[in-house]
């Protein structure tokens, strides 16, 4: 099989000179393609992001989760609104633009753990291929 797609190889670049070497390998993503690849997981962990939305859920650090949406409104005018979430020893704030900022309690403090701990779950699953319970590695599937 490797000899048939060494001629095709040969014919489509016209070069007797095909290697293989490093053709498949597999580049380990970058810091910003995993920032991304985890919050499109997150993104949909608050239900179905909207049609004509965008909507991001991640980690900054290990004290800091952002909220981002943007959208085009009735008007046609392009939205977006950024939520920050700020793990203190006394709570969790919640800083955004043109807003108040207050720790969060209640029902809105038991959703962002709920989302936090999904969010971890899942990435650490799909995107690691880890046990998020052990860390161990996962069995390809």
């Amino acid at each position: 099989m490797a000899g048939l797609l060494k001629k095709t190889l040969q014919l489509l670049t016209g070069s007797e000179n095909v290697s293989f070497s490093g053709m498949f390998r597999r580049t380990k993503p970058t810091e910003r393609e995993l920032i991304q690849r985890e919050s499109e997981i997150g993104g949909h962990l608050f239900g179905a992001v909207p049609a004509g939305h965008h909507r991001q859920f991640f980690n900054v650090d290990p004290t800091t989760w952002v909220w981002y949406e943007e959208w085009v409104d009735d008007r046609g005018k392009h939205q977006t609104t950024t939520t920050r979430y700020e793990v203190h020893e006394n709570g969790i704030l919640k800083v955004q633009e043109g807003a108040h900022y207050y720790y969060i309690e209640g029902y809105e403090l038991q959703n962002l753990v709920s989302a936090i701990r999904i969010y971890y779950e899942r990435v650490t699953r799909e995107i690691y291929r880890r046990d998020p319970v052990t860390g161990k590695h996962l069995a390809a599937a």
